[in-house]
């Protein structure tokens, strides 16, 4: 073949090749335009849509469970390559997304790689028994409830706290929990919140306090705070019942009663209930009960940890939440006349 020939089709080959890599480089140029047109164009979404993201879902999964979710916007091709460009294809975590009516498929995919789920509140009421929490848990109709088969001694096992009485043991407070957590999980948190509580208030109580354990401290706040119908009044009600320990007097408190009653209590506290001896009965019983009858707050640990001085050994409820105080029992009867016997 003759040179010049050779130099032709040299020619026309480098010519074809720069067409197909001007080609391509359109191509890809347009492609990548269309990328980030589709990255930034609002999907078109129902109003309140979540995904929930299983763990160890594949992107496929994924985006199955994206389209289950009202989200039709863009071809899966689209999604896939705006994932691998924005390295998201691995780092997409598990959990329950709000979707926003128009976000972005790039807002979507940050919001799962960021792991912005929704959280939910769960809040422990001061004053609960187990058994109002318990129900609360059973209510609840995202947290899991796993400790429905477990009694209270199982559970305490398997909160590795074995041994420990449950009652009690739980602090009051709001805890965030996301869609799968279980309720032990939470349980865990809300008993280590209720050691570190104890352990600070146990730390700053005042000498010479007829309690010898942090374990009598949170019982000792437990009837406080089932005592407590006004916030304020948990230190002067703690000075009560820390003075009646001094001198040896019963606590005489209704809420140890009840609580011993358990289930057979019917809402009316009679005088037989009062003498009908249970180990929590601090009408029949001097000291202490044996555990907790609720959850106190932190308020109330403080208060038993920091009575306030004074010399009153009664009070009585005014019937709005508040007590008249005494410090004889002669006091304490003409307010009993007054606000409990209409001033008989």
């Amino acid at each position: 073949m003759r040179l010049p020939r050779l130099r032709s089709l040299f020619r026309a080959a480098l010519t074809a090749l720069a067409l197909l890599l001007v080609l391509g480089a359109g191509l890809a140029f347009y492609a990548q335009q269309r990328l980030e047109a589709f990255a930034a164009r609002p999907v078109v979404g129902p109003e309140g849509a979540t995904l929930v993201v299983p763990r160890g879902a594949s992107f496929a999964q994924i985006l199955a469970a994206l389209r289950g979710a009202g989200i039709e916007a863009g071809h899966d091709l689209e999604w896939k390559a705006l994932a691998w460009r924005r390295d998201a294809l691995r780092r997409l975590k598990a959990g329950e997304y709000a979707l926003a009516p128009n976000a972005s498929p790039e807002a979507v995919l940050r919001q799962m790689v960021e792991g912005r789920v929704i959280t939910y509140r769960f809040t422990l009421v001061e004053g609960w028994s187990m058994r109002e929490l318990r129900a609360a848990i059973a209510r609840d109709p995202v947290l899991v409830d796993d400790i429905a088969g477990l009694d209270d001694a199982a559970l305490m096992a398997e909160l590795g706290r074995a041994g420990v009485p449950a009652e009690g043991r739980f602090l009051p407070e709001t805890y965030l929990f996301t869609r799968g957590d279980r309720a032990s999980r939470l349980l865990g948190r809300a008993a280590d919140a209720m050691d570190r509580a104890l352990a600070e208030a146990w730390e700053g109580r005042e000498d010479g306090l007829p309690i010898r354990s942090p374990e009598e401290l949170l019982v000792l706040a437990s009837i406080i705070e089932k005592e407590t119908g006004k916030a304020e009044e948990r230190p002067e009600i703690a000075g009560v019942f820390v003075r009646r320990l001094r001198l040896g007097m019963r606590l005489q408190t209704d809420p140890t009663v009840i609580y011993g009653l358990g289930e057979a209590f019917d809402g009316n506290l009679r005088r037989r209930d009062l003498e009908t001896d249970t180990p929590f009965n601090t009408y029949t019983r001097h000291g202490l009960p044996p555990t907790p009858i609720a959850m106190p707050g932190r308020a109330a640990l403080e208060a038993a940890a920091r009575p306030l001085p004074g010399d009153t050994l009664y009070f009585v409820s005014r019937g709005d939440g508040s007590h008249v105080f005494s410090r004889t029992y002669d006091e304490h009867r003409a307010a009993v006349r007054r606000y409990q016997l209409g001033g008989r």
